[in-house]
């Protein structure tokens, strides 16, 4: 039978020759992810589980990101928790302060992920490696707490849609924009329970910080996850992040899909999703006069030092308007320090921005950029639901770090053309 590259990973790590959609598997993994949200959970059912230990060390990776440096006394308990776990357990990747960074940022810079991978992580952006030419899915807590017993899950095979990418970026447009401009298309709920599989010339035309951005958010299109073909530019991140050795597949050329969508990538233009899904989008010449209170450049989604560096660029020389609160969260201790020694950080705090240590913090309206009722924000963060950043009746839109810094000194949302 003819195989996706998704389906053909899954097979591999069940041990069958083949799989179909819909048919239920049981895997082995690579990776077994959790944050200080979702691994106390899993720590707690691990405990009742019974086993003496983790089913690898190695293989188990720990991430206090969301609510650190701790917010309160229930942030800080339940990091002690994962802290002790990970002590007791000798867990080698286990990231906090001095070393820490956003899960879905920090993994691949670590170099824990590698193609042909099968990975879970107990936080619905685990999708992110499949930028990497890996199968990654986000996981509920107890199926957490199994896979470090067992080192196995269990998958039901999804089928895929194919999104065929043509031709090449303009200036100021990148991987938010393609896969904003997805989701507006299928909706969210567009690609549920299947695999976003990403082809044709125009990928190449995509930095792999632009693959892992439209990889993140492959779930804000209900899919099980995203995946790129594995190509010379991603041989060469592996192996600058030490990964171990891929494991390269394809997809057959008569593999079957339940949809495809073609994309021309020239023809994108800076792209908004309006409150309150990911699919409400418009194009920011679409978009009116949309004022801000909040533009905030960072997340798992856009906080990698590409994604500064354009943010850089557009900030230099200028200041943000009056009564716009700009913060910028590096993804990683790594990208804050490269973001530093490039002076960026200058730039945004003599722009009138505020750098934060890296944190989930203002995304699931955490910490650290709270929303008040009625406010605004432009972000580049991946979800713009009722009350994610704060009061439910406040408002976020999503966008690129070249629209998010643009908007920052406008006052408004518009793209660094408009300025």
């Amino acid at each position: 039978m003819a195989m996706t590259m998704t389906q053909k990973i899954l097979a591999a790590h069940a041990g069958l020759a083949e799989v179909h959609p819909g048919q239920l598997i049981e895997a082995k993994l690579d990776l077994v992810l959790g944050n200080d949200i979702t691994a106390p959970v899993a720590i707690k059912e691990f405990n009742k589980i019974g086993v003496k230990t983790v089913f690898d060390r190695k293989k188990v990776v720990l991430v206090p990101d969301h609510f650190t440096p701790n917010k309160d006394i229930k942030a800080a308990e339940q990091c002690k928790l994962m802290r002790s776990f990970a002590d007791t357990h000798d867990i080698e990747n286990y990231f906090e302060i001095g070393k820490m960074g956003i899960e879905h940022a920090l993994i691949p810079e670590q170099g824990l992920i590698t193609a042909g991978d099968c990975a879970i992580g107990a936080d619905s952006h685990t999708c992110t490696y499949g930028a990497l030419g890996a199968f990654s899915t986000g996981v509920g807590s107890t199926d957490m707490a199994a896979a470090m017993a067992t080192g196995t899950a269990w998958f039901k095979v999804p089928g895929a849609i194919k999104v065929i990418l043509e031709g090449k970026p303009r200036e100021w447009v990148g991987g938010k924009d393609l896969i904003l401009h997805l989701i507006g298309l299928i909706g969210v709920d567009g690609a549920l329970y299947q695999s976003l599989e990403f082809s044709g010339p125009g990928v190449t035309a995509l930095s792999i910080d632009d693959r892992l951005t439209v990889a993140n958010m492959a779930i804000e299109a209900g899919a099980k996850n995203g995946i790129f073909p594995v190509d010379e530019a991603t041989l060469a991140y592996l192996k600058e992040h030490g990964a171990k050795a891929p494991v390269v597949y394809h997809p057959d050329p008569d593999a079957a899909y339940e949809r495809v969508v073609k994309i021309d990538l020239s023809a994108l233009e800076p792209t908004v999703s309006f409150p309150h899904l990911p699919s409400n989008t418009k194009t920011v010449r679409e978009s009116g006069e949309v004022r801000i209170d909040q533009s905030v450049i960072g997340s798992c989604t856009n906080g990698r030092i590409s994604d500064l560096r354009i943010a850089a660029k557009i900030l230099k020389g200028r200041k943000v308007a009056k009564g716009v609160r700009t913060i910028v969260f590096p993804a990683t201790q790594a990208i804050y320090l490269q973001a530093l020694r490039e002076g960026l950080i200058e730039i945004f705090i003599e722009a009138g921005a505020a750098v934060s240590t890296p944190t989930c913090g203002p995304c699931l309206g955490g910490h650290m950029g709270i929303l008040a009722e009625g406010e605004r924000a432009v972000a580049t963060t991946n979800r713009n639901f009722v009350g994610r950043m704060g009061h439910v009746k406040s408002e976020v839109y999503l966008a690129s770090p070249a629209v998010a810094a643009a908007s920052a000194v406008a006052g408004r949302i518009v793209s660094p053309d408009m300025l």
